[in-house]
């Protein structure tokens, strides 16, 4: 089955695709370290242009396919516009009128000219916000005007999943969007995994089993010694008085430590940091020194770990530097979550015959550790003891106050 793969990146989705039974024909991919992964990894076709530069008919012909020939377009274009963190520091985005967000077109501009039998669009969940689905509706028009004007019927069913449900062992939602060219209706698999405590895995859940955790990730992974994974900053030597799966929020009045900060007056992944017994948090794409998540040992988590979390095959190898690969590997979509709806789509839409268990599944290493030792805050710390105030809301701290402000004074001078 051949796939023309958009926005690659370091190739999270198509290595779930790729064992689903699919092959990348072609691959657009921009960034010159991603391509470089895609490139050492596997011998797929790469244009390693920005899309909008690139034609539909290009991408059909390096890939060797004509209009039709593809059994499916995958990608995801980028989300900044959509994406939660704008919520959080500035309240209401741009969203649509993001200049980023023309990437959503240039998607829906190759759909239309190369007609695949079925297209996957991922996105961050924030694109189906109630009240702030511009972009699932700018989509909807688009594949409403290729129906009439290609004679085709794709027909979108869209969910936003959370992949911890399906094995992988990191809490992260995606939105996804599937349609088949024929109008053949797409149903999304039901979840397999749960936050099911450990401890009561034989009591009757169903067919659902207990969340993959990070210790089944990556428990048994040794760091290569020459990696420097040192917390550096001026909070690294804080992060050892916060136990296993707690942030921040451990030292402000709600929680169990000293009152250092206000309650929710930084982000989530503030000194986050993981617990072996649960799965690990979204692993972000440009994090800061004090952003999280870390190892339970008080460090940075090593390349290797990143992308077991992220359940990418054990032979993709990564290029460039840890900014970049951090960012290749925070981008992409977990493999696994991706090859559990390719599975459904060959399945249903293309009538394949696969196995019932995904080949990237983790494997559990039973039993869990302990956790480790919480250490006392140091004494540069405390004099950050005190009554702190608690984060306004959203869109109302410092950040989105200038943002307003900014807002104002452009409507000011007309």
């Amino acid at each position: 089955m051949k796939a023309i793969s958009l926005f690659t990146g370091a190739g999270g989705l198509d290595y779930g695709f790729e064992a689903a039974g699919f092959e990348t024909a072609i691959a657009v991919e921009m960034d010159k370290d991603a391509a470089s992964t895609l490139r050492a990894s596997r011998g797929w076709q790469v244009i390693e242009e920005d899309i909008h530069g690139v034609t539909s008919q290009r991408i059909l012909k390096e890939a060797g396919l004509r209009e039709g020939d593809a059994d499916v377009l995958i990608g995801g274009p980028p989300c900044q516009p959509f994406s939660k963190a704008s919520y959080w520091a500035y309240g209401d985005s741009k969203r649509l009128d993001d200049p980023r967000a023309d990437t959503l077109l240039a998607y829906m501009r190759v759909v239309r000219d190369s007609l695949p039998r079925v297209f996957v669009l991922e996105n961050v969940h924030g694109i189906a916000y109630s009240g702030k689905e511009e972009g699932l509706s700018l989509i909807f028009k688009i594949i409403e005007e290729i129906n009439r004007e290609r004679g085709v019927s794709y027909a979108p069913v869209w969910k936003v999943i959370n992949a911890a449900d399906y094995g992988v062992p990191q809490l992260r939602s995606r939105f996804f969007l599937v349609a088949h060219r024929d109008g053949r209706g797409f149903g999304f698999p039901e979840p397999t995994h749960a936050p099911i405590p450990l401890e009561e895995h034989l009591l009757n859940f169903g067919d659902l089993v207990p969340y993959t955790t990070a210790w089944d990730a990556i428990g048994e992974i040794t760091p290569d010694p020459d990696e420097d994974l040192s917390v550096k900053g001026k909070w690294a030597d804080l992060l050892p008085s916060i136990p296993e799966g707690e942030n921040y929020l451990w030292h402000t009045p709600r929680g169990g430590g000293l009152p250092l900060f206000g309650w929710r007056t930084r982000y989530w992944n503030f000194l986050l940091k993981l617990a072996k017994n649960r799965p690990s948090w979204t692993i972000p794409a440009s994090p800061g020194p004090a952003t999280g998540p870390f190892h339970w040992s008080n460090r940075l988590l090593s390349v290797g770990e990143l992308a077991a979390l992220q359940t990418f095959p054990r032979n993709v190898h990564f290029r460039g530097s840890r900014l970049s690969v951090q960012r290749q590997i925070g981008n992409a979509v977990p493999s696994l979550l991706a090859e559990v709806i390719a599975r459904a789509i060959a399945r249903q839409l293309l009538n394949e015959t696969l196995p019932q268990e995904p080949t990237l599944a983790v494997r559990l290493m039973r039993p869990i550790p302990d956790p480790e030792p919480v250490l006392p805050v140091p004494h540069k710390y405390l004099h950050l003891v005190g009554n702190h105030p608690e984060h306004p809301g959203t869109g109302r701290g410092p950040r989105g106050r200038a943002q307003q402000s900014r807002e104002e004074l452009v409507a000011t001078l007309g």
